[in-house]
């Protein structure tokens, strides 16, 4: 725009000094105005194209390199669409890539496609370096552990694969969630305004979609798209955990505080640290320089008394805790149940290869590198705050380990126990915005119907998905609770997860894989990195799919939809029986989605029992019999043309 903005200026200017001089006459009235007619076309064309060559016209761009920015992008390419990545960060691959490196899935193999690309690179780069059996191939734990660096290496990988010049990325650039940065007509999106964070200079973009692909929601919001944040109440949607809530790890009971009432709270934020006990591979930990002791002494009372959140803690008597302190204090390790020692107080430790970990808050600790209640604002401030609160949140968690290796009222065996440290890039953001869509998804989606079985089946399913209902804390310690009010952990069972979740009700070209609609309990299913990857590879697909049919994102064909995710290995319902190598595994997956297959087995190979070929009968609308020899595989070949 620059560009475009200073030849108008300079053109104005001569058309001004024209004007002035051909206004002497009357009699040249209509040859002024021809002529002003003319060098206003002119300058208007000068503008268009000044303002073309300066902003990028892709088929779809968008905002945020996060692994569903990734998935989506790559989707997108293989459909032969031009995509641009924008990511405000020096690196592309969000959390995976900044120390997320134990994979959050409840069920290996509900999750495939691009994600499951994602898992066995990583698998053959340890394969490949080390030798298969190697210790490194062992910890990658068939690719779900990873070091940071392999994730970024996988990303290239996969981004190459398929780039054939359809995929650009560009970093530094920041979007800032402000109306004021999206130009729409009527209710399409037409360009977003971005700023280069190395020239601090405005760049325009245009694309026939676009894909907020941001942990936050940004690009939805700003575009006007209505969004959730906070907790909704526990009679709101009849979920389990919502609400103001106190309970003892990991499944409850609730205790004293509890209210089931809902409030703006946000889940805590915080680093996942890629930690090592190799003393050829750590770095020491340095002191910050705003460190604040008072932060964190009550760590020393929890060390002494072995004091934790497991229900256990619960029966512990003052005298076993008395008991415990004199043996910390003999130089001993803790012996209370659930109790947790050195680094491990402090932190969740998950084994990487190369001697590292994955440390995330401690879910059985009342103080951790969680930081409550001040990342609040997070989801709806702009960058400068956001960027304050990273930094408040890297000298809370540097001067935790700090406090833990180093202060002398800790017991010097403890001091001892924990280990050195390694500090990624980027904060934790495990919730912000919840982009309102056609579609919202709540805890009652994860959900058995009955138990041992299938949660609701949504006939447009773009993945099958499954973590446990997990929360982690949205304030600090309270005298008195048992934990932090927040935190939750309730099981759930594989799900499917409908396409409408990411799309708008109202904006035709928008999709958003991440910030997805749904409650503060059903998201807290959704936020896993194996979800939003799969989400992102069906919002590439939907994308392209758009463009190809010049409809809008909330009328494209759901059916093909699904055929191109199959066609790509996606799972849009699991079965405990079958994977996606099978040959009849797209039929079955269709079928399934309407009801051929309530179980969570397919049995293809078993004979068509009487009551199966009922449901199906019924199902189908055409005659299907048990013969007593008929495989199911050979019965679904009849319902082909259905």
């Amino acid at each position: 725009m620059y560009l475009g903005s200073d030849i108008i200026i300079k053109t104005m200017g001569r058309l001004i000094r024209t004007k002035s001089c051909c206004f002497s006459s009357n009699q040249n009235m209509k040859t002024n105005n021809l002529m002003m007619k003319r060098l206003l076309t002119l300058c208007l064309f000068i503008f268009l194209t000044a303002y073309k060559t300066y902003a990028s016209d892709y088929d779809i761009v968008i905002v945020g390199g996060t692994p569903a920015g990734i998935t989506s992008a790559i989707a997108a390419a293989r459909e032969g669409k031009n995509c641009l990545i924008l990511e405000r960060t020096e690196h592309i691959g969000g959390l995976p890539v900044n120390g997320l490196g134990a994979t959050d899935i409840g069920t290996r193999g509900a999750t495939t496609g691009l994600f499951e690309q994602f898992v066995s690179l990583n698998k053959a780069y340890y394969i490949n370096t080390y030798g298969e059996k190697s210790a490194q191939v062992q910890d990658c734990s068939d690719g779900y552990h990873f070091e940071p660096h392999v994730a970024a290496l996988t990303f290239k990988q996969m981004i190459g694969a398929v780039n054939s010049g359809k995929i650009s990325i560009l970093t530094f650039r920041q979007f800032d969630s402000d109306p004021r940065y999206v130009t729409k007509e009527g209710n399409r999106i037409k360009t977003i305004r971005i700023l280069n964070r190395k020239t601090k200079k405005e760049e325009y973009y245009t694309a026939k979609i676009f894909i907020d692909a941001t942990y936050e929601g940004d690009l939805g919001a700003a575009a006007g798209v209505p969004y959730k944040l906070g907790r909704e109440g526990a009679d709101e949607y009849n979920e389990p955990c919502a609400g103001k809530i106190y309970r003892w790890w990991k499944h409850g009971p609730d205790e004293d505080g509890t209210t089931y009432q809902g409030d703006n709270a946000i889940q805590a934020y915080n680093y996942r640290l890629c930690l090592t006990d190799d003393p050829k591979n750590r770095m020491p930990v340095s002191k910050p320089d705003n460190y604040n002791r008072n932060e964190y002494i009550s760590l020393i009372d929890d060390v002494l008394t072995g004091r934790n959140t497991d229900v256990r803690f619960k029966h512990v008597s003052e005298e076993k805790i008395a008991e415990n302190r004199k043996n910390i204090l003999a130089g001993n390790p803790t012996s209370t149940p659930g109790d947790a020692w050195g680094m491990r107080k402090l932190s969740s430790m998950t084994r990487l290869p190369n001697a590292k970990t994955d440390a995330n808050n401690q879910h059985l600790a009342l103080i951790s590198t969680d930081l409550p209640e001040e990342n609040w604002a997070w989801p709806t401030s702009d960058w400068d705050w956001r960027d304050r609160f990273a930094e408040r949140l890297k000298s809370y968690t540097m001067g935790l380990l700090w406090f833990a290796q180093n202060d002398e009222e800790l017991p010097q065996n403890f001091r001892q126990a924990c280990l050195e440290w390694g500090f990624p890039r980027q904060v934790y953001v495990r919730e912000g915005r919840r982009l309102e869509g056609v579609i919202f998804f709540t805890a009652n989606d994860a959900l058995p119907v009955k138990e041992g079985g299938r949660a609701p089946l949504h006939s447009t399913s773009i993945t099958a998905s499954h973590y446990a209902l997990d929360s982690h804390a949205v304030r600090k310690r309270e005298p008195g609770r048992v934990h932090l009010d927040g935190f939750f952990s309730h099981p759930s069972s594989v799900y499917t997860v409908p396409y409408e979740v990411m799309v708008p009700q109202v904006i035709d070209n928008l999709l958003f894989p991440v910030a997805v609609s749904g409650s503060h309990v059903g998201f807290s299913t959704l936020r896993m990195e194996p979800c939003w990857m799969a989400l992102g590879e069906a919002a590439g697909i939907a994308a392209a799919q758009a463009i190809d049919y010049s409809t809008n994102v909330r009328e494209i064909s759901s059916d093909i939809l699904q055929d191109k995710l199959l066609q790509n290995k996606a799972t849009l319902i699991y079965f405990r029986d079958l994977k996606n190598t099978d040959p009849d595994f797209a039929l079955v997956q269709k079928l399934s989605l309407r009801g051929f297959f309530p179980q969570w087995n397919a049995r293809l190979d078993e004979v068509l029992d009487v009551d199966t070929a009922k449901l199906w009968s019924s199902l189908s609308g055409k005659q299907i019999k048990s013969n007593g020899k008929m495989t199911k595989r050979e019965a679904i070949k009849t319902l082909l043309n259905d």
